[in-house]
């Protein structure tokens, strides 16, 4: 009995060998940051400007044919609200129509950190202002100088998007082919 379950298995087992799939390496110079494969959740910006935050489910001859799900807060019958899935989109792109990656994992938002830096200038200028209103000798033009420098500076740094890496010089992405057949 165990050589029969043992003979069936291993005729199973011959046929349960998974195909090699295509999959696409993102690089910085020569080194590989990533690698994106069917399952795996890819953020990018397209060349015509789209924005696409999808699920890869396969890649095949240059192109990723992507999945695409909305997801929203809705209201039930009974009226407290669930996350469900309202709708899903079909998408295929060929690899180099893709302009920029988005990063992934946690990372210092620099961006976040310029808007609280602006709204604390804009706030010591405010009350500089109050100062100079409600007592002249006791206001500080310096003060109100750094303040006007912190709120140019932060809304500078407020305009920095570093959710993104731009394919260019530095970083590239390849396409592997990992089967012959079409």
């Amino acid at each position: 009995m165990k050589i029969i379950v043992l003979i069936i298995s291993l005729l199973f087992l011959k046929e349960s060998f998974a195909q090699t799939a295509d999959f696409i390496l993102f690089k910085k110079r020569s080194r590989t940051i990533a690698s994106y494969f069917a399952g795996t959740n890819i953020g990018f910006v397209t060349t015509s400007g789209n924005y696409l935050q999808a699920n890869i489910t396969q890649i095949k001859n240059d192109t990723l044919f992507l999945k695409e799900y909305v997801v929203r807060k809705i209201q039930t019958q009974l009226g407290f609200y669930i996350i469900d899935t309202v709708n899903t989109y079909l998408y295929k792109y060929h690899y180099n129509e893709i302009k920029s990656i988005a990063k992934s994992g946690t990372r210092f938002d620099i961006a976040a950190s310029g808007g609280v830096l602006m709204g604390g200038g804009v706030l010591l200028m405010a009350g500089s202002a109050v100062v100079y209103l409600a007592d002249n000798k006791r206001f500080s033009p310096e003060l109100m100088a750094a303040a006007a420098v912190l709120t140019g500076i932060g809304y500078l740094l407020s305009r920095v998007d570093n959710s993104k890496v731009n394919i260019g010089k530095k970083y590239t992405i390849v396409y592997v082919q990992a089967n012959n057949s079409k």
